[in-house]
């Protein structure tokens, strides 16, 4: 599928060059607007505004949308103020918003000069709710319909209506702005007479969000509930929009995306990569790394107060990778495994008691096992197959002991810290593979050298 789409984008692009627009513009009206958004994105800057001009209004208005920020301003900065407009009539009112606000402030004045007045009153309503809220993600084109309609003027009215609005299919039977139920138009198109007031078929058992819920519950919501539009309520449940599919879907990627640069220790960036600049990139990823270097500090200070008793077993030095490798990346399974449940909901902080008591029991299973191959492997290949005879059995012994307290640390460790940082209102994925691999790191030399003093007499 990626080979034919480098073909086709070379074969437009070619077509461009040789000017061949009427031919080019066919065969762009076939495609979807984010391939053409695809597209765009290798093409040098000229040749985006000239390409861009091809498209038909209404797919320009689709394809502007789903291209990156950085084109987008391109294309409004060589805009008549016609074209400008034209584009905005096209658009959603969360699509407009969300260009207001990635734009620099220049450009967003000259969009809202540019917008009619009932889309700037839209935009400006949906730009005071707190970021990252439903009130923010929502549009407010949407369907309305009053109880006392009969089908038949329903369907009249969702024909004259729902040409602007984001989404036809649920349908929100709303009074004095209040709402009371929602309909379909598949309920609509198979009710039994056409006289029959919506009221009398409607769905009065809703779920909905109010404006100011978190956007990852709403994501979550649509995920359980498969639906296709969620209604956004103020606190005296009046209807204020809509939450479509695409902006939960849009929210599950940004959010896992935010989770997996946090879990790999770097700070979250809004571009993609190939967008970013060095120096982006240098900034998301230099302050995670000063900080577990400079945590790294304790595991060397451990190693130090330590030093007489390397310095009398010296082979007790040989086996502190294995230890720490092992405590870290059992410590990062906890973690990782806590941080999707928590984030899917299906563990909340209330279960930590569950939650503790499953991971101890794995974790003591996990060690008991990985301390069992650990000793028959010293013994075999470490003393018998290599001849390292410094290695004793009360050495192997010390080896297996820590190894099995170090795993059942680190997973009681990378369990409680996620849930930890959700109680404080952290992200849990702060606490993932970077911050907690430091901490078992420590802890895993200081059960290895006190069960070494203590057993070996150091």
């Amino acid at each position: 599928m990626t080979e034919r789409f480098e073909i086709l984008e070379k074969t437009l692009v070619k077509m461009l060059e040789d000017k061949k627009y009427s031919v080019l513009r066919d065969i762009l009206m076939t495609m979807n607007p984010a391939d053409i958004a695809a597209i765009f994105a290798g093409l040098q800057d000229q040749k985006i505004s000239l390409m861009f001009r091809l498209l038909p209004k209404e797919l320009a208005a689709e394809t502007f949308v789903e291209m990156e920020a950085e084109e987008q301003e391109l294309l409004i900065q060589g805009f008549s103020d016609n074209e400008l407009k034209e584009v905005l009539d096209e658009l959603y009112v969360d699509d407009a918003t969300d260009l207001v606000e990635e734009m620099p402030a220049n450009v967003v004045k000259r969009i809202l000069r540019q917008a009619d007045p009932e889309m700037r009153s839209a935009i400006n309503q949906i730009l005071k709710y707190p970021e990252n809220s439903a009130g923010s993600l929502m549009t407010t084109e949407y369907v309305s319909l009053r109880p006392d309609m009969t089908v038949e003027e329903s369907i009249l009215r969702i024909r004259r209506q729902g040409v602007d609005k984001e989404t036809i299919y649920t349908c929100y039977v709303t009074k004095d702005r209040k709402l009371l139920g929602l309909i379909t138009v598949k309920d609509l198109l198979l009710a039994e007479d056409d006289e029959t007031p919506i009221k009398d078929i409607m769905l009065t058992n809703l779920i909905s969000v109010t404006t100011h819920t978190d956007q990852e519950e709403v994501a979550r919501m649509f995920s359980k509930y498969n639906f296709l539009a969620l209604p956004v309520v103020d606190k005296e449940n009046r209807m204020v929009g809509i939450v479509t599919f695409d902006d939960a879907m849009d929210v599950i990627e940004e959010e896992t995306t935010e989770d997996i640069e946090l879990m790999s220790g770097m700070l979250p960036s809004e571009k993609t990569y190939l967008r970013s600049s060095i120096w982006e990139l240098f900034k998301n990823r230099i302050p995670w790394l000063m900080l577990l270097m400079v945590s790294a500090t304790f595991t060397g200070m451990i190693i130090n107060s330590f030093e007489d008793a390397l310095a009398m077993q010296v082979v007790l030095t040989a086996f502190i990778p294995m230890l720490m490798g092992t405590g870290g990346n059992s410590g990062s399974q906890s973690s990782v495994t806590i941080i999707r449940a928590l984030s899917l909901d299906e563990v909340r902080f209330s279960d930590w008691p569950a939650v503790l008591w499953k991971e101890i029991r794995t974790s003591v299973l996990c060690g008991v096992v990985l301390a069992l191959v650990c000793f028959v492997k010293i013994w075999l290949v470490d003393r018998w197959l290599l001849g390292n005879t410094q290695i004793t059995l009360m050495v192997n012994v010390v080896v297996c002991l820590a190894l099995l307290v170090t795993v059942i640390a680190s997973k009681i460790v990378g369990a409680v810290l996620p849930m930890a940082a959700k109680r404080i209102k952290l992200d849990p994925a702060v606490m993932a593979s970077p911050f907690i691999t430091t901490i078992v790191d420590a802890l895993s030399l200081l059960v290895y050298f006190l069960f070494a003093k203590t057993l070996l007499k150091l």
